[in-house]
């Protein structure tokens, strides 16, 4: 089956075709970075970290782009409020963002390109479009005209006229048109800038992008990404730059994730449900916060609350056990000829979780098949004899579903197991001696820590005890 993506620009579910076969070119909006983030960017860096992986796991060579806005007029406040220099404030940030959406197990990008390291490239983008009479320059200002480009509203879905009613110029401003957006700054007195043909000044905010995924990717990509509040203006700016310059499609799939809503409320600093994400991951595990997100589909709402998360995290040890326990019983099993039907059932959970994701990368479809896994993961460990070949079939299975969705089994878990097996044979060695009162008590020890035992004819088995689905 082939992948489907739900793209903006058709508003349709369509078939993945790349550009290049067995390559992904793929170019997500990254963060400004004059604060820390908060849950909702987090959300996407996760999101499309999975998308990237599954194209991954299916073969494909992913070119991942994301960028970093480190000159802009929220960082220029924000440095003037801090009495730093831009530069200093842009560079912890970055570092802020790398820290927590690595924390979150995101994978490091191909290229994380800056707009103050891409201002050559930026700057002959904006000579080329005043050279093809898309953008004009008045009084150092350079701006974009939406109306000389005649496709433009296409990928939010509105007309220009819609567009341009609720368009207004902002005092200081000279452009022609309400609509028209600015490409390139005047600088202010004792702002940062750089030399341009227009004079000193730095780029608007949407020509970076289109800059940068030039340069990197290429005229025309596969994947244009980035949350659902981007899609205008931001998005339909940068589309209606490139194509004009470039005189073809800028992005064949545009994909933009839903919105966090906080105990079913939207998430602003006026209600005081913001929620940064350094303080989410200092206050719960950031594998737990990653596995919620993706149990909601990208494209749909999420609502964030403690009791969910707590739920996902419930879910998530009961995965993570299952596999534990399965690596334990492995120590036990055999090569046995009657299993066939456990490994059919396997390779069908398997199809039902690419079939998930093949279907516009359905995580909340794909986590209900690695549940049905554990289910019976779990079932199988309930027989008197098990297979060696079913165990492994299983851990890989399970395995495979994790990695896609960026979920680590844990070394604590696995060292954990370890000391589990050290107690277990000191036990045995306890009752060997008759020193049953040492027996007992580690017994104790392990249900307090959570580990059930179960003497059996084939020796002592053990499990956590939440470990049914």
């Amino acid at each position: 089956m082939a992948i489907t993506i739900y793209n903006t620009l058709t508003q349709e579910k369509e078939p993945f075709k790349p550009l290049e076969d067995g390559n992904v070119r793929m170019y997500v909006c990254g963060p400004t970075v004059y604060n820390y983030i908060h849950i909702g960017n987090a959300r996407p860096a996760i999101v499309f970290d999975t998308v990237r992986r599954y194209f991954e796991y299916k073969g494909y060579h992913v070119d991942y782009v994301l960028n970093f806005t480190d000159v802009d007029d929220k960082i220029i406040k924000a440095a003037n409020e801090m009495g730093e220099q831009v530069p200093d404030v842009a560079n912890r940030f970055i570092d802020a963002y790398l820290d927590d959406v690595g924390a979150l197990g995101v994978k490091q990008a191909t290229y994380n390109p800056r707009v103050t390291e891409t201002m050559d490239d930026i700057i002959d983008f904006i000579a080329n479009l005043i050279d093809k009479g898309y953008a004009y320059e008045v009084g150092g200002d350079v701006y974009f005209k939406p109306r000389s480009f005649d496709d433009y509203g296409k990928l939010s879905h509105q007309s220009i006229d819609e567009l341009r009613s609720g368009a207004r110029i902002q005092v200081g401003e000279k452009k022609e048109d309400p609509l028209d957006f600015a490409l390139w700054k005047k600088a202010k007195d004792s702002e940062i800038a750089w030399d341009s043909p227009w004079g000193q000044g730095r780029p608007g905010w949407h020509i970076e992008c289109s800059a940068m995924a030039k340069k990197y990717l290429g005229e025309t990509i596969d994947i244009h990404a980035g949350g659902q509040d981007l899609a205008f203006p931001h998005h339909e700016n940068e589309m209606a730059q490139s194509e004009a310059m470039n005189e073809k499609p800028f992005a064949n799939y545009w994909m933009h994730n839903g919105y966090i809503n906080i105990d079913n409320e939207k998430m602003s600093k006026s209600l005081g449900n913001f929620v940064l994400t350094k303080d989410i991951i200092a206050q719960h595990d950031p594998q737990v916060i990653r596995f919620f997100m993706l149990s909601v589909h990208y494209h749909n709402p999420i609502n964030f609350t403690e009791e969910l998360l707590q739920s996902a995290k419930n879910s998530l040890d009961r995965i993570k056990n299952a596999y534990t326990n399965l690596e334990h019983r492995k120590q036990t099993s055999m090569n046995l000829d009657q299993s066939e039907q456990w490994l059919k059932t396997i390779r069908e959970l398997n199809d039902q979780f690419e079939e998930a994701m093949d279907d516009d990368f359905n995580t909340a479809n794909a986590i209900s098949a690695l549940f049905e896994m554990t289910k019976e993961a779990n079932r199988y460990l309930e027989e008197k004899q098990t297979s060696t070949e079913v165990i492994e079939a299983f851990q890989q299975g399970m395995a495979n579903v994790l990695d896609v969705l960026g979920i680590q089994l844990e070394q604590e878990d696995m060292l954990l197991a370890d000391d589990v097996e050290a107690l277990l044979d000191e036990r045995t060695e306890a009752r060997r001696n008759h020193d049953f009162s040492r027996a007992d008590d580690i017994r104790d020890h392990l249900k307090a820590k959570g580990i059930i035992l179960e003497d059996t004819p084939q020796g002592t088995r053990w499990k956590r005890a939440d470990h049914d689905t």
